[in-house]
């Protein structure tokens, strides 16, 4: 391990994922902190070595999957997750506008526009959504524009000094992220693996499942990912709650080996949450 790593995120200043990465980076002296425009940016960097670490979005609780952090693990070789983070995300409407009926049009990332969705379709039925790379990119579009909003954190409009009109946009609003790096790690409370099967061979998921369910493995989450080969192929993510050091999740593992055509062991980690607000350097 790097003693000042240089820890990759979603950039710019104030977004959820930098206040992930500064959570992380943390326990070093000196981190080297690299904002990025974007989530392939932060997995290429770290595929290619420019990064130690790079922090990405993976889960949300109202949107489900960020599918460009999974389709990229699938994609890149040697990229393992070092740790999993829970951040509580809270969600503020951004803007100069006096009044919500003033605005015309909201911008910000399409995962925190569909996370407010209902909240919008209430208070601004009739008003564009307009996606941006991130959250806080979204507010270079506020200051500009009249009429103009964006959906950040309240850290990121206290940073661009920025009012915001409205907060608390989506409730009970909770987002996982991964710590990726370069290490195969292990230890942990979960292991996570990405799969695909023999096509055209009847039972083939159902073989593979039933190892974890023989071995009485709780599966803590499957999903189905397009391989972008051809239509109709599919890869398969998977977390499973434990370790690989645990005879029965090993064993299960070396079957999985015989009944998939490809598999990707992105290794076992601890899942933590992150408490907000948090400090992060500017």
């Amino acid at each position: 391990m790097s003693p000042d790593p240089r820890i990759a995120y979603l950039g710019p200043a104030g977004t959820n994922s930098e206040t992930v990465a500064h959570c992380f980076g943390q326990r070093w002296s000196q981190p080297a902190w690299l904002a990025t425009s974007t989530i392939a940016q932060v997995l290429h960097h770290v595929a290619q070595g420019h990064a130690d670490y790079g922090v990405v979005p993976v889960e949300n609780s109202l949107e489900g999957s960020v599918t460009t952090t999974l389709d990229l693990l699938w994609q890149l070789p040697d990229l393992y997750i070092q740790q999993g983070l829970i951040l509580p995300i809270l969600h503020s409407l951004v803007s100069h506008c006096a009044e919500i009926n003033q605005i015309q049009r909201v911008y910000s990332h399409p995962q925190a526009l569909g996370q407010c969705q209902y909240w919008l379709e209430e208070h601004l039925p009739h008003i564009p959504w307009l996606p941006t790379r991130s959250t806080s990119e979204a507010l270079q579009y506020v200051q500009p524009e009249a009429g103009s909003a964006a959906i950040a954190s309240p850290r990121a409009a206290q940073l661009w000094h920025l009012p915001i009109l409205a907060q608390d946009l989506a409730a009970d609003n909770f987002t996982r992220f991964w710590v990726v790096g370069g290490i195969f790690q292990r230890e942990g409370t979960h292991t996570s693996l990405a799969f695909s099967v023999p096509a055209n061979r009847p039972g083939a998921l159902v073989r593979v499942l039933a190892h974890f369910a023989q071995a009485e493995i709780n599966l803590s989450r499957i999903e189905s990912r397009p391989t972008r080969r051809s239509l109709g192929e599919y890869f398969f993510c998977v977390d499973l709650e434990g370790a690989q050091t645990q005879p029965r999740i090993g064993a299960a593992l070396d079957g999985l080996g015989r009944e998939t055509s490809r598999l990707c062991n992105y290794g076992s980690y601890t899942i933590t949450p992150v408490e907000i607000p948090v400090d992060c350097p500017n």
